[in-house]
């Protein structure tokens, strides 16, 4: 019997562990619903799943959008089946945004209401903060008009993505920046790049100064020194290198370019004196 305790203990606090690593291993960013208000043109629909997609944003809410078809979404957003399965249409903007515990709206213009601006960078650690305690949205509004002042009103911080006086930005492009600067707040650049196929190793001090050897002989052959200061020349070949941190193979690369140097003028002499 008390063996039979123990191991359902064992089993609850388990259970606790695996629940805490996922809770952890699943990224803020999962807690981000991106929601267009009236969208006028499948394109911009397309190129705002894209975007997500890159960040690691998979719920798209749509507000009245425009008609588009999954097949055309899809044509524009490549490799993004699982994101264009989970979007949502809404009849109203409050039914979009009932279950989030935080919205931003996302404006180009100042508006007459004395709202608080902040922008898409200051913002992004705010939203992330209101993420931990549930569905958070981006809000973004009609390609011609933006966010009309009553969908405004819904939104706790309004938010711009900082631009020269020109500011113009497409609906989808302003949906990639908003999210970008919450994907480098959250740290959550997952995508591995593969390294060099054939990466070289570092290279040492003695594979330098057999460079620096080399180059020094090419350039005495070549006259080079002939009306420069040679320690001075070849003090800023080393600082050069030295910054540029060559690795062994791109040092034997360089050490080959001296060395035909070298040859060639030594097949040259030799094809004079013959």
């Amino acid at each position: 019997m008390e063996r039979s305790a123990s191991q359902a203990a064992h089993a609850a606090l388990f259970r606790v562990h695996t629940w805490y690593f996922i809770a952890v291993a699943e990224s803020i960013l999962s807690r981000v619903v991106v929601v267009l208000y009236e969208p006028q043109d499948p394109v911009n629909i397309g190129a705002t799943v894209r975007a997500m997609k890159n960040m690691g944003v998979s719920e798209l809410r749509l507000v009245r959008p425009c008609e588009y078809t999954e097949y055309k979404i899809a044509g524009i957003a490549h490799g993004t089946d699982d994101v264009i399965a989970r979007i949502r249409h809404f009849d109203t903007l409050d039914e979009a945004l009932a279950d989030c515990v935080k919205v931003a709206g996302f404006t180009a213009r100042r508006r007459a209401a004395k709202r608080v601006l902040t922008d898409a960078r200051a913002a992004a650690p705010e939203i992330q903060r209101a993420a931990a305690e549930g569905l958070v949205a981006l809000l973004f509004g009609r390609e011609d008009s933006g966010l009309p002042n009553d969908a405004m009103d819904r939104a706790h911080i309004v938010v711009t993505i900082s631009t020269t006086e020109h500011s113009s930005l497409n609906l989808a492009q302003a949906v990639l920046l908003a999210l970008y600067e919450l994907h480098l707040a959250a740290a959550d650049a997952t995508r591995y790049i593969a390294p060099p196929k054939r990466d070289a190793p570092a290279a040492l001090a003695a594979d330098y100064e057999l460079m620096f050897n080399d180059a020094e002989k090419a350039l005495e052959e070549v006259q080079f020194f002939k009306t420069r200061h040679h320690e001075r020349i070849m003090r800023s070949i080393r600082s050069l290198a030295f910054r540029a941190s060559p690795d062994k193979r791109e040092i034997a690369l360089m050490r080959a370019m001296s060395i035909e140097v070298l040859r060639t003028i030594d097949r040259i002499r030799r094809g004079l004196a013959s």
